[in-house]
């Protein structure tokens, strides 16, 4: 993914809202070292998995999805997973492409046995149906189908799947420069790894250009560890929970500082280590930066690009930024 951390760094070089404080990572490469701990995928038991075909629809649909939680307080990504997941498990047909191509906002409500409208309903459905029509079109309705074709490169995948699906073009214009994060589409090729364990549907032999996910948690702990400083005139926008529009120069900036200081993060820990750091790499002779699935500091930051400041009572924030986003794994 070197265009995405290219331009990353490009908006690092020239952001006026958030700086990268190197004395910051300093101190969190000191504190971690080599003392990383190895986080499983799945460890909280919320996400399908067969070892199969059907594995791979659930995450292509789950990673369609995973976006916008906010102001719904009570939503968060759990809900999501599980709530498919169990969904799933009572009916195998539930994410068959022709029926993703029909679904509605109280249909979609139903299937995870939620009680109210979702945040950006109309737009989960609408990419859901994109997805479907798409899988129908071009894989004959399996997004296994769609991994087969990249030739066990994850680089490829994300390739394809922008390519293919609208939807996952995550990228922005900033300063007259395009932009590219590819959040979600990175996160399909990184939950396949971790849910395969690197092998079958999950075996990719350039996992390791996988970049961080450039989400509204990462700011949050990078920012709690002085890895990132807010200008006064954001940080009071992220105390008063005012959102922070998609696409703006506050947001653009927040998501690819986060990309670059975690490039930086990895560089000074494989210089101080003397080991091969890879980003979700696959050499069980190097530390690894893994971005799986956000998982455990949800509910520190529960919302859609607004990110909120994290409570001074969390405890030991660089051990959530670890765990919670499987950000340091060991192999």
């Amino acid at each position: 993914m070197d265009e995405v951390r290219a331009t990353s760094a490009w908006v690092a070089a020239r952001s006026s809202h958030v700086t990268i404080d190197h004395s910051g990572i300093e101190k969190v490469v000191e504190t971690v070292k080599t003392s990383i701990p190895k986080v499983e995928w799945d460890f909280e038991g919320i996400h399908y998995f067969d070892d199969g075909p059907l594995t791979v629809q659930y995450l292509f649909v789950l990673d369609t999805l995973n976006f916008c939680f906010w102001p719904d307080k009570d939503l968060n990504y759990d809900d999501l997973a599980s709530g498919l997941k169990e969904a799933l498990q009572n009916d195998k047909s539930v994410f068959d492409a022709d029926r993703l191509q029909k679904y509605t906002g109280p249909e979609l409500r139903k299937l995870l046995k939620w009680p109210r409208p979702l945040p950006l309903e109309d737009e989960r459905v609408r990419l859901l149906r994109e997805v479907g029509l798409e899988l129908e079109k071009n894989f004959e309705g399996k997004a296994s189908n769609l991994v087969d074709s990249c030739g066990k490169s994850a680089e490829k995948l994300v390739t394809l799947v922008t390519r293919h699906f609208p939807g996952f073009r995550d990228h922005s214009v900033y300063k007259g420069h395009q932009v590219f994060l590819y959040k979600r589409a990175q996160i399909f090729a990184a939950d396949l790894w971790g849910a395969f364990k690197g092998k079958g549907y999950g075996e990719f032999n350039d996992i390791g250009e996988i970049t961080i996910f450039a989400d509204y948690i990462v700011p949050a702990v990078l920012r709690q560890l002085g890895v990132l400083k807010y200008s006064a005139a954001l940080a009071a926008t992220i105390e008063a929970n005012v959102e922070i529009g998609s696409g703006s120069e506050e947001e653009v900036e927040l998501r690819a500082c986060s990309v670059c200081a975690v490039e930086k993060m990895r560089e000074l820990i494989q210089k101080k280590s003397g080991k091969q750091l890879r980003t979700s790499g696959s050499n069980k002779e190097s530390i690894t930066l893994e971005t799986g699935v956000e998982c455990g500091i949800r509910y520190l930051a529960m919302v859609c690009w607004c990110p909120v400041p994290i409570s001074p009572a969390s405890s030991d924030p660089l051990h959530i930024l670890l765990r919670g986003i499987k950000s340091l794994v060991v192999l």
